[in-house]
């Protein structure tokens, strides 16, 4: 999901930073963004909210 990526980096965070915000581990969120997991439905909310995104954002390239 090249979006998580792209909108952190939009933010200026971390993967660590995002993982405290999302409640997950900074292995979560690099596999989300490098594809090879996908996050449950649960964590997108909290995702887009960490990231001031909506969650089709997550699901974009690019914004």
């Amino acid at each position: 999901m090249k979006g998580i990526e792209y909108q952190r980096k939009k933010i200026g965070l971390s993967q660590i930073e995002l993982a405290i915000k999302v409640g997950v581990s900074q292995a979560n969120i690099s596999q989300w963004e490098s594809g090879s997991a996908l996050p449950r439905a649960d964590k997108l909310p909290a995702l887009a909210k960490a990231l001031h995104c909506k969650i089709d954002d997550l699901f974009k390239e690019t914004a």
